[in-house]
């Protein structure tokens, strides 16, 4: 742990915005380095403009490359374009609407002039695409301008498509080549007009998302609940895009709602520092929520309090007896808990989990009754399952989860960091029990599982290497002590590739990743035996990875 994790920042942590603004504009990309061209990761193209990675030639060229995606695609309906706090966010917002307005896309921005969550903006799509076609013209997408919890001087782009959830792959590796295109040909072919021309036009409009989606909240949760029962509840934005969402929460469902810190900072002075000493919104990290778990454990007063990154699309639990809940417990009492609950949901429903997320869900599942189905990384993976109401519940172990309304009917196709914080109250006022106590039910009669992600140094050819790996090069039959009951390079419940190796035993399993950004690869290890076997787990796991990549 670095020596200044979970204090509060310094000056000298706080990025210059003047200079990031300034970036932004002033610097090109150098093409000939991959670092600084158009690349989609699983929740978009992500930067920085002092990195020359996140600049307005790359916002330009990636918005020209969505117009003529959804050109091709046959989408002609409205785009709702959102943004979320960060610095980067304003001036990329301006520079897609500058171009979508060139090119005659209607566009709908927020008609409070204030930042959107991203399930707001997936909430807004579905809504106005419900009853539609597939293939029907007047069909609605997205643009969501955000890095999620990434540092201040990050920026973030990514498009949802008519489903509302992230695009796949075959549209993320178009829209980006296309992207890359009209950067080597420096803008030529990119359609643009001024920003006052923008939003002037004909083709720009208003749209309240906040309304759309605060209002909608009942069709989801037991609000009337949370509200007989009085539960308190704290609200930490963490300066995000949540931040007038919450008190209107409070204000139009009647509920005992504070909301904690209503504070905007693009510098995000006030935050505690995440593990390495950087400024994160990332609120599943105990040093990020410093500040909120202090206020809690000091007897603020909350039954629940909650923490929500920029984009809104994670959670963060606080109990006044538990601390701030691991994402993998928190999982795995709303599955119990919503299972066992929505008397509305079809009663074919599966639960969904990404291969990563911990085994407790699985005991949770068979519990239950119901049927696993396991994805690779990426909340992609769960849109079609919400869509039709099969998969009732997808989530994943970095804090993200969203499922479908009391009646089965889609709610979100992307992660609702707001839906599941105020699912904990719901649970709390349903049962007379906070999650953190639930949870001790939950291994009380499955177990008590021991979780870490920890990362290992490969080279970009040892990381390819590992991207593209098949069982059959694993020769190992025991993995800390047990025997090897499967070993994995795609996901079971799709048969998708996984893009690593996940190995089983009936106790324990760790799965092996390549980092996109960095030269290491991520291990996630589980065991039901303790912390000692899950050491064990992890350097039997790093050796063995080792061994076929090397």
């Amino acid at each position: 742990m670095a020596n200044r994790a979970g204090t509060v920042a310094l000056p000298s942590d706080l990025v210059d915005i003047t200079a990031l603004l300034d970036a932004y504009y002033d610097v090109s990309p150098d093409l000939s380095d991959p670092g600084q061209r158009v690349a989609f990761g699983t929740s978009g193209h992500r930067g920085s403009s002092l990195k020359a990675s996140f600049n307005e030639k790359h916002i330009a060229a990636i918005t020209q490359a969505i117009v003529e995606y959804r050109a091709g695609q046959g989408i002609r309906g409205p785009l709702f374009l959102a943004k979320d706090t960060h610095a980067l966010s304003e001036p990329a917002t301006n520079t897609a609407l500058e171009v979508l307005a060139a090119n005659g896309v209607q566009v709908l921005v927020d008609a409070r002039h204030g930042y959107t969550p991203t399930p707001s903006a997936s909430h807004a799509i579905l809504k106005y695409n419900a009853g539609r076609a597939e293939d029907d013209p007047g069909r609605a997408d997205g643009i969501v301008v955000t890095p999620s919890h990434n540092p201040p001087s990050d920026g973030g782009f990514k498009y949802n498509p008519p489903h509302g959830g992230p695009a796949d792959t075959d549209a993320t590796g178009w829209i980006a080549n296309r992207a890359n295109e009209l950067l080597e040909a420096d803008l030529a072919g990119v359609h643009r007009v001024q920003l006052a021309d923008a939003l002037a036009a004909d083709s720009t409009g208003q749209f309240d998302f906040l309304s759309s989606y605060v209002d909608d909240l009942p069709l989801v949760l037991d609000i009337e609940a949370i509200r007989n029962a009085g539960v308190r509840i704290g609200a930490d934005p963490m300066g995000g895009a949540s931040v007038d969402y919450w008190g209107e929460i409070g204000e139009r469902h009647h509920l005992d709602l504070t909301v904690v810190n209503p504070t905007v900072d693009p510098q995000w002075a006030f935050m505690t520092l995440d593990w390495d000493e950087k400024i994160r919104m990332d609120c599943s990290s105990p040093f990020a929520m410093a500040s909120l778990i202090q206020k809690v454990s000091q007897g603020a007063g909350y039954d629940i309090a909650t923490g929500n990154d920029a984009d809104a699309d994670r959670h963060g639990i606080v109990t006044p007896d538990g601390g701030l809940m691991n994402p993998n417990h928190y999982l795995s009492v709303a599955i119990d808990y919503l299972y066992r609950h929505r008397t509305g949901w079809r009663p074919d429903t599966v639960v969904g989990k990404t291969l990563v997320s911990s085994s407790m869900i699985d005991r949770v599942a068979e519990g239950l009754g119901k049927k696993l189905v396991e994805v690779p990384v990426g909340f992609k993976w769960f849109v079609p399952g919400l869509l039709s109401g099969q998969g009732a519940f997808g989530g994943e172990e970095s804090a993200g989860a969203s499922f479908v309304k009391r009646d089965g009917g889609v709610w979100t196709t992307d992660k609702d960091g707001i839906l599941l914080n105020l699912l904990a109250s719901e649970i709390r006022a349903v049962t007379g029990k906070s999650p953190s106590e639930l949870y001790g039910e939950l291994t009380a009669k499955y177990g008590s599982p021991s979780y870490a992600r920890i990362d290992a140094g490969a080279t970009r050819e040892q990381k390819a290497k590992l991207g593209k790996l098949s069982a059959s090069d694993v020769t190992a039959t025991e993995l800390a002590g047990e025997p090897i009951t499967a070993k994995l390079t795609e996901a079971p419940g799709n048969g998708a590739k996984i893009g690593g190796l996940k190995v089983t035993t009936e106790h324990a399993w760790f799965a092996a990743r390549p980092s996109g950004t960095e030269d290491v690869y991520k291990i996630y290890a589980e065991s039901f035996k303790g912390d000692d076997h899950l050491k064990q787990v992890q350097a039997e796991a790093k050796a063995l990875v080792d061994s076929v990549i090397a």
